[in-house]
């Protein structure tokens, strides 16, 4: 049976002009090419049969699994496998990702979100930067560091909001806590950020005290729904905590966003999307493989049906911004700091874990690069009684002149307080939500 797969996988493969070596688990090598760049390796019949029938799911499962291997990097064998695959199609899940997703969503919010973030922080210090943002990054310069590029992001969704002293500030999903502790050290809002990640909350806290910013900044372990249905917030941001949420799930979603912002307040979503119009998973069982490993009860959506589903509760979409290749940078950035830091990785989480995490970065960033995926930034608001939603008539203000921050090591987008645009003025007691990316 084992020599009839190794025939098939040579007749698949051969006359493609692959650069690659097909290495059988007796040894033995099948070269598609004169000059084999990297070496995909068989270990077991399980991996003769996934190289037989590709599918990219199936060979990632295999690669998890250590069924198939490979040298060389993440980000040249993704090329290869979509070549070795063929025609991709987006469209619905396959059966065993509607199981999963069926019991997914039939699990409570904390136990997905503590599945994917409670991994280790030590994990994710290895190949985040330095304020460990979980989330896309905001290159004004394909030069620009990772860290410089986080910090432009934390600042450009505060520019955006246009965030004032004194104001009220929710982050739904506030992750390690950068966007929090930035918006209260440089817009001098009171700041207050939701997990339900324990390892995240843990870890905010004491950013609290070493910063200083007790009494500046809060976070609180629970769910965006078990918010007050009182107009609390003045400006609400969401970033990477979007995908857990689902399209089933929208109304109660931006409902909530909605009865908890004051009129004449702002909200912006920052979310990943499918680029095809309809689909509800990636093709050729990739989201099979992140449903089952990565990202139980995750659910992505057109942009189309994200405005939608924020109009459907009264909130007045005002600007949108694609950030595709953005997060392809970014993706790639991780991608190259988790394979740097392999053996470190490795020894915190365990060889199946750091491959899960390596093949689902690297998957993720080819997915962006080809366009299968989006990630867009939406800024809706709350209009008065009356309609009227006050904003600027131009974009300028995004983008004005900045100075760096002092006392801040390393901030390269800090904001110039004196020409902050006016924001809410109503007051009330505050409260604040859930697990995810800033």
């Amino acid at each position: 049976m084992a020599g009839s797969l190794e025939r098939i996988i040579e007749r698949r493969y051969q006359g493609r002009g692959l650069p690659v070596a097909v290495v059988l688990p007796g040894g033995s090598r099948i070269e598609l090419s004169p000059a084999p760049e990297v070496d995909v390796i068989a270990r077991n019949f399980s991996g003769l049969r996934a190289l037989a029938s590709p599918a990219m799911g199936r060979l990632a499962r295999a690669y998890v699994r250590g069924d198939v291997d490979f040298t060389g990097g993440a980000k040249r064998i993704l090329g290869i496998a979509e070549t070795m695959v063929g025609s991709i199609a987006h469209g619905g899940e396959g059966v065993r990702g509607r199981a999963l997703t069926w019991l997914h969503r039939h699990r409570s919010n904390k136990a997905n979100i503590q599945y994917h973030y409670d991994v280790s922080n030590a994990f994710y210090r290895m190949w985040l930067d330095p304020r460990m943002v979980y989330s896309c990054a905001y290159f004004r310069s394909a030069d620009d560091s990772l860290a410089d590029a986080q910090a432009q992001k934390v600042d450009h969704i505060c520019r955006k909001l246009r965030l004032s002293p004194g104001e009220r500030f929710l982050d739904i999903g506030c992750g390690w806590g950068a966007l929090v502790l930035w918006a209260a050290k440089n817009y001098d809002v009171t700041a207050t950020g939701i997990t339900l990640s324990q390892n995240q909350y843990d870890h905010v806290c004491r950013e609290i005290d070493a910063q200083g910013l007790a009494g500046r900044v809060k976070v609180e372990l629970r769910d965006y729904l078990d918010l007050p249905d009182v107009e609390a917030w003045d400006k609400i941001a969401s970033v990477g905590m979007f995908e857990h949420v689902g399209p089933r799930n929208f109304d109660r979603y931006f409902g909530k966003i909605a009865r908890i912002l004051v009129p004449g307040g702002m909200v912006l979503n920052h979310g990943i999307t499918h680029n095809q119009h309809g689909a509800a998973a990636l093709g050729s069982g990739i989201g099979d493989f992140v449903e089952e490993y990565v990202f139980p009860g995750g659910q992505l959506a057109h942009i189309s049906k994200v405005i939608e589903g924020a109009a459907a509760q009264g909130l007045e979409a005002v600007d949108a911004e694609a950030l595709r290749e953005h997060y392809a940078k970014t993706l790639w950035h991780w991608v190259e700091r988790l394979e740097a830091n392999a053996e470190a990785a490795r020894a915190e989480v365990g060889e199946e874990r750091y491959r899960v995490w390596r093949i689902y970065l690297a998957g993720s960033a080819h997915a962006f690069d080809r366009g299968w995926l989006s990630l867009w930034q939406v800024l809706a608001g709350k209009p008065y009684a009356d309609g009227r939603l006050p904003h600027p008539l131009t974009r300028e203000y995004m983008y004005e002149p900045r100075r760096t921050a002092g006392g801040i090591a390393g901030d390269v987008a800090a904001p110039d307080r004196s020409r902050a645009a006016g924001g809410v003025a109503a007051k009330a007691e505050g409260a604040s939500t859930t697990g995810a990316g800033t």
